[in-house]
């Protein structure tokens, strides 16, 4: 038996599955990561067939949009036309609506009950009371000394499993051809895929759990395998894929590229109609009272808009990791975590360390943090040690009570007393960047590098001039009883708030000699009045809350004027976005620490476009949260330098979260987490439904939906809108291959404002060719061979 062949074919197996988060640091990520290298409909048809799952919107949604308009009638019945299809949308939509689905019987289900047993016993980080033995071993010795002990193996001794997992799967393959390997093995990963995203996240990440108690692919599968064998289970399943109905699929794509393009349409209407405004406005120059840099994400949108409205303040948007590849080092808990983007290699630690004579309030503080976290302990220890478990239960019950009760009636007045008794470390400790392979006493990092990091802010940005105050805006989210909460923070900050990053930020622009550096080698001017701070708006609330210690008593005045205005634009904002005109601040508050809330708030759902573009693009649109904004000015770009670092940085991770959003509404159960209703914690890091199944890896159902039937997020793929000339884009796209791939396979679509050509927009065609919007995006040619694509059974390509 060649070992080196069975690890080859884990390796390429494994390549399919993308990674599930947990759900301390739950990234959105497409789910079919591994298939980005071939078009979106081959893509959807080897998932289709390998974990049995809906890969295209139900045909309720598409009746929803269709009826309320979002469905333009001219785009599907273009569309109909070029494939052949001469009725009307009305006959094909109730064709779609006729589709009855069929189930897939699981001929696995004996054997993932037992390793989701298995699973959840080896991977537990903290939550069980008494630990499986021998985990530090790694998976699958810990399961070897193990196995004679579990009733349903019917294994006598220990001795007769083999020693190894290599020597387990040569045992098991062994009387199978080579080239059946892969599909055995991609048939056993896509049993339990979220278990299988997990196990790949711990291997990759290399984590402190992974790092004590190691498990990995190969390992899982030697067990899996292994014990299929022993209940004499059919390793490779008989063919019985369900009989492919083309022509559906292809009504299924056809009214899923309508939808897109209706919207496209309408986002390119308004931007057009706006520059067109920008044109013939003569500008008044006014330097604004203060600067706000919020994330790209979706949510910020929303706040710009009524910020910018309730004075002389200019924003931005910047992802919102700030452009620090950084570990964040918790003052309160001592634990170390990611607060940038999953795609980018942390490169620096940042920690807390007392301001200047505040040395004994920051000794006070960590003294009362500690009494806090035994008191914690203490109160878990009570709870779950035997001898004390019933006597606590029945001597707090009327105090938590009580605490439940309150949290039912008056959830709100609960937030802002919790927020008001809550210390905060950033009042009295400044962020402190350090190398992250090097030991906390040797402080700070190398000038050129601070430098390069404010650097790339006001590049990337297009910034040309500095107002008295400059706030770096990072965002996080306050919910109560939310297992999926952290999904809900920075995804630029890897499911982190990223308030951290922007104290970072600011603390660095203010450092005088980072500022001569600036003016010395860059000719950026950042005048001695200027003074930057960092904040975080709370999601939930809409509130800005900035940290403002350093802040000196010459801009104290104008500080209380923007903190006035903050709340004015908080109090618009959380009207607008909950449909309230009275209360809508309590309202917020109380959606923020209700226990049984299911929707503290919608994250990024109805996400659809990514703008990059100078704010006067956007301003005077409502893009109704539905866009990422990236500032960017092309005239100041000469080179595409920070173009380019937006298309390969932050589109990759926006793209990410819309595949992710995609699939969690198209197949809630497969892709998504289900409903909220069932969910239970297993091993403090991810949840599955009811008592066991597979590990759940998106986003849950009241995430998505307005109702179990109505839908909010609309499944829709990313469009990009870049305003630059067209061959500097070009010439990016040559030269990032795996960019033009995601074009090319229509994960995404990119439309280019060109703005020497009275900003036409010009929309992507495989293979670099690009055509006005303004004429008819689909050649008949083209649309005819993929109809053949999607009707051939059995070529996936």
């Amino acid at each position: 038996m060649n070992q080196q062949n069975i690890l080859k074919s884990i390796e390429e197996a494994s390549k399919i599955f993308g990674k599930t988060w947990p759900l301390y640091s739950f990234v959105t990520s497409n789910p079919l990561s591994g298939y980005e290298k071939l078009p979106f409909k081959v893509a959807l048809r080897h998932a289709k067939k390998l974990l049995n799952a809906r890969v295209f919107p139900e045909a309720t949604l598409y009746r929803q949009a269709w009826e309320k308009g979002e469905i333009a009638k001219e785009n599907i019945l273009y569309l109909l036309k070029q494939n052949g299809l001469t009725n009307t949308p009305e006959f094909y939509l109730r064709q779609l609506e006729s589709q009855v689905p069929t189930e897939k019987k699981n001929s696995f289900h004996s054997l993932d009950r037992i390793m989701v047993k298995w699973l959840s016993a080896f991977m537990d980080e903290g939550l069980a009371e008494w630990d499986m033995p021998g985990k530090e071993k790694g998976f699958y010795d810990a399961w070897r000394s193990l196995a004679l002990y579990d009733d349903e193996l019917v294994i006598l001794k220990n001795t007769d499993i083999p020693k190894t997992s290599s020597e387990a799967l040569a045992h098991v393959l062994k009387d199978y051809i080579k080239d059946d390997y892969i599909e055995i093995l991609v048939c056993h990963l896509a049993a339990l895929p979220g278990w299988t995203g997990y196990i790949k996240h711990r291997s990759e990440s290399n984590s402190l759990w992974q790092q004590k108690y190691p498990i990995n692919i190969k390992d899982y599968l030697a067990v899996r395998l292994y014990v299929a064998q022993q209940l004499k289970i059919q390793i490779l399943p008989q063919n019985d894929e369900l009989k492919k109905n083309g022509s559906i699929e292809l009504l299924q794509y056809l009214w899923l590229k309508a939808w897109e393009t209706s919207w496209q349409d309408q986002l390119i209407h308004n931007l057009e109609k706006e520059s067109k405004e920008i044109k013939n406005i003569q500008p008044i120059v006014k330097s604004p009272d203060a600067q706000m840099v919020f994330c790209i994400d979706t949510r910020s949108e929303l706040i710009r808009r009524h910020v910018e409205t309730k004075g002389n303040y200019e924003t931005f948007g910047y992802a919102g990791f700030f452009g620090i590849a950084m570990d964040y080092k918790d003052l309160n808990n001592g634990l170390s975590r990611k607060s940038c983007p999953p795609i980018v290699s942390s490169s620096y630690q940042v920690s807390e360390i007392p301001q200047e004579k505040k040395i004994e309030k920051v000794l006070a503080y960590k003294k009362k943090n500690e009494i806090f976290k035994f008191g914690e302990f203490f109160l878990s220890r009570m709870k779950n040690m035997l001898p004390s478990a019933f006597g606590y239960v029945e001597g707090s019950g009327f105090f938590y009570g009580l605490s439940i009760l309150a949290r039912t009636l008056v959830p709100g007045y609960f937030y802002k007393f919790k927020i008001k008794n809550t210390p905060s470390f950033e009042r009295i400790c400044e962020p402190k960047i350090n190398r992250l392979t090097v030991d906390d006493s040797n402080y700070g990092i190398p000038l050129d590098e601070k430098v390069a990091i404010v650097k790339s802010a006001f590049e990337l940005t297009g910034w040309k001039y500095f107002s008295p105050l400059v706030l770096f805006i990072g965002h996080g989210s306050h919910s109560a009883n939310n297992p999926f909460g952290s999904s809900l923070d920075c995804g630029a900050c890897a499911a982190s708030p990223g308030r951290h990053n922007a104290r970072m930020l600011a603390k660095l622009a203010n450092l005088s000699e980072v500022r001569k550096a600036l003016l010395n080698q860059y000719k950026i001017i950042i005048p001695y009045t200027t003074v930057f701070v960092g904040a975080e708006h709370n999601t939930t609330t809409d509130k800005i809350e900035i940290f403002d210690a350093e802040v000196p008593n010459s801009h104290q005045k104008l500080l209380f004027q923007i903190k006035s205005d903050l709340f004015k634009a908080q109090k618009t904002a959380t009207q607008d976005r909950l449909g309230v005109e009275k209360n809508s601040i309590s309202k917020a508050q109380q959606k923020a620490n209700n226990w049984g809330e299911t929707r503290p708030e919608w994250g990024l759902a109805k996400n659809a476009g990514f703008i990059i573009g100078p704010r006067e693009l956007t301003k005077n649109v409502n893009l109704y949260s539905r866009c990422f904004l990236h500032s960017y000015d092309w005239e100041m770009d000469t080179e595409g330098t920070a173009l380019e670092s937006i298309l390969q940085g932050p589109m990759v991770v926006t793209q990410w979260i819309n595949n992710h959003y995609y699939f969690s509404t198209v197949d809630n159960e497969n892709f998504g987490g289900g409903t909220k209703i069932t969910h239970n914690i297993t091993g403090k890091f991810g949840v599955v439904q009811g008592n066991g199944g597979d590990l759940k890896m998106g986003l849950p159902l009241q995430s998505i939906r307005q109702t179990d039937n109505e839908m909010y997020h609309q499944p829709l793929r990313l469009t990009v809108l870049v305003q630059a000339p067209l061959d500097r884009v070009q010439k990016i796209l040559l030269q990032n291959e795996h960019l033009k791939t995601l074009l090319d396979n229509e994960w995404i679509y990119l439309l280019v404002m060109e703005p020497l050509k009275q900003n036409v927009v010009m929309r992507y065609e495989n293979g670099m060719e690009w055509i006005p919007t303004k004429e008819k995006r689909f050649d008949k040619n083209k649309y005819s061979s993929e109809i053949e694509l999607i009707t051939l059974d059995g070529n996936l390509v």
